[in-house]
């Protein structure tokens, strides 16, 4: 019998609009060798990802934002035209919770984990993690869920500035809004000016505690959480280098043996009883060296390719496999191995790579997204560049600086209860990834 059941096709879900998303075109890529029919709803109208020789259909998304019955709707036409029960795997958080929470509407037509519909979203939700957290008892950043401007700002100086300020759902974000998921707030009145924009961000503000980032402190763990609740697939990895600095997503990430965070990884979902693919990310403290879980994300990670082992296993095969009741081969890690996203860190894709290395874009077998991804680039990076100077250019003229003078820094207003939330208003987060 063939490993993969190829009668089964795939189907990948995506909202985002991002046409550089990379995670994308490695599960196409992976489950397209296989031999598996895979079929894209997602806007590819300016990705690499449509010039795939393993894209067998794309399908037009419903927009950001869309509700749960217009993601439905547009998965049962999908369905309709595929003809086949086929394996739906959300690529993004959004996607994630608005299908765990349909799961018994899609199930006639689509092999999904078997997931309680409340937990993806639980978790996917940075103040709810908070919360998850502490029932746990697993390191997480002290944070706070301000209710008003007055309680950001003394939720900031309680925590002791510079702060980071998540929104906790950051896939409600309004394109083109200027609001980031996640951003180092620096003052008081930085957090009372955030928190003024929650109804903009479309979910609440929270406030964390800043852990410093630094060299060996970065790292996420991808795996698969089978039917039986076991890890499988996937490993421990290291961010060598992100996009922005010191946050962000991998431009580089190493595979990189760690018991701790391994054990970390499978106590959560184990403790929860998660079922499906996830990504978690963590950061050690530099000063107590506990790694502090910062996101789970209930889908797979954008390099998760990097943990393909000596059997070819990597998460999103493993979905497949375990959804169609295939047996998954024992493979052996490959540490060392590296992952580079070559339009963020093109140097490192140059480099030599003793251990193997696996690329965001480029393939020797796949060689058409590498290609179109430098001329869609360089079509994306002038046009930020050309924005950001008509920017400056409506900017009105500064006038002359006003005279330099001294003042007092104010004290920090009285502390606040210990409970997790100021004393008068709930603080608000802002979303880390």
């Amino acid at each position: 019998m063939p490993l993969f059941d190829t009668r089964v096709p795939a189907v990948l879900l995506r909202t985002d609009r991002n046409p550089f998303h990379h995670g994308t075109l490695g599960a196409v890529r992976s489950l397209g060798r296989a031999g598996v029919d895979v079929h894209v709803v997602a806007d590819c109208s300016r990705s690499p990802v449509r010039a795939s020789r393993y894209v067998s259909g794309l399908h037009t998304p419903p927009p950001p934002g869309a509700s749960s019955d217009d993601i439905a709707a547009a998965l049962r036409r999908v369905a309709a035209r595929v003809a086949r029960p086929a394996v739906l795997i959300p690529m993004d958080d959004a996607c994630a919770v608005a299908v765990a929470r349909m799961r018994a509407e899609l199930a006639p037509v689509y092999l999904l984990p078997e997931l309680p519909g409340a937990l993806s979203e639980r978790v996917a939700d940075k103040a709810e993690l908070a919360g998850v957290c502490a029932s746990l008892d697993l390191p997480h950043p002290e944070t706070l869920v301000p209710e008003g401007e007055a309680e950001a700002a003394r939720a900031a100086w309680r925590l002791g500035l510079p702060v980071v300020a998540k929104w906790s759902r950051p896939w409600l974000l309004p394109p083109g809004g200027g609001l980031r998921s996640t951003v180092l707030v620096r003052s008081a009145q930085e957090a009372r000016e955030l928190y003024r924009r929650a109804e903009e961000a479309g979910s609440r503000l929270l406030l964390q505690a800043f852990l410093a980032p630094g060299p060996d402190r970065d790292w996420f763990f991808h795996g698969y959480a089978d039917r039986s609740g076991t890890v499988r697939a996937g490993g421990p990895g290291r961010k060598t280098r992100a996009r922005p600095r010191g946050a962000g997503l991998t431009a580089v990430g190493r595979w990189t043996p760690n018991p701790r965070v391994q054990a970390l990884a499978e106590r959560v979902t184990g403790e929860l009883g998660y079922r499906g693919i996830f990504d978690l990310d963590f950061r050690r403290c530099g000063s107590t060296g506990r790694y502090h879980l910062l996101d789970f994300n209930p889908r797979p990670g954008a390099q998760f390719r990097l943990f393909t082992d000596t059997a070819g296993l990597d998460v999103v095969r493993a979905l497949h496999l375990d959804l169609t009741h295939r047996a998954l081969p024992e493979g052996a890690p490959r540490p060392g191995r590296t992952f580079v996203v070559e339009n963020y860190a093109p140097l490192s894709a140059l480099r030599p790579a003793p251990d193997g290395r696996e690329l965001a874009w480029h393939a020797p077998d796949d060689r058409a997204p590498g290609r179109a991804l430098w001329a869609l680039w360089g079509r994306h990076a002038s046009g930020r560049l050309l924005d950001r100077v008509r920017r400056r250019e409506r900017r009105p003229a500064a006038g002359p600086a006003p005279a330099a003078r001294v003042v007092r820094q104010a004290p920090a207003p009285g502390p606040t209860g210990r409970t997790g939330r100021s004393d008068r208003p709930d603080d608000e987060r802002a979303g880390s990834r």
